[in-house]
């Protein structure tokens, strides 16, 4: 059985042109990279619960804001090159990044160090136009940009 992932991608329309708000993963993996590691807000949920309010939850605990009341425009699902299932949604808003903030997650660090650190799980928070969300997001994630591009054009 595949991992299962559910999230939201917010976007605006600034001067008729679409911008995507996107995600930087926290931790010491993500630290360095840039081009190619943004994500839209998203989290794993298992079989039994509800994709959509998985979505929701993700969204307000990586991000701090809540998505509720939006008209959402259903992406589809994508399976990533690991497996892992993502299904997202979108929905139009025009949210202050700079007032973004995530909860924190655990893990060993250093590797083998017996030492738990906490870390954001997301710890960057920007609006990108769609050609340059191109370049900053997971590629295994694109696909949700051209579909929001072709439903929300």
């Amino acid at each position: 059985m595949p991992k299962l992932s559910a999230g939201l991608l917010p976007f605006r329309r600034i001067n008729g042109a679409i911008e995507v708000f996107l995600v930087h993963p926290g931790g010491p993996f993500w630290r360095n990279r840039d081009d190619g590691a943004w994500s839209l807000p998203k989290g794993e949920y298992n079989i039994a619960e509800d994709p959509f309010a998985a979505a929701l939850r993700e969204f307000e605990e990586e991000t701090g804001f809540r998505a509720g009341g939006a008209a959402f425009l259903p992406l589809g699902e994508i399976r990533q090159a690991g497996g892992k299932v993502v299904t997202a949604w979108a929905f139009e808003t025009h949210l202050d990044a700079t007032l973004a903030r995530s909860n924190n997650f655990q893990m060993e660090w250093p590797p083998r160090s017996g030492k738990l650190r906490e870390f954001p799980e997301a710890d960057r928070f920007a609006w990108f136009p769609l050609a340059e969300a191109r370049i900053k997001m997971l590629p295994g994630q694109l696909g949700f940009l051209d579909r929001l591009a072709e439903r929300a054009g």
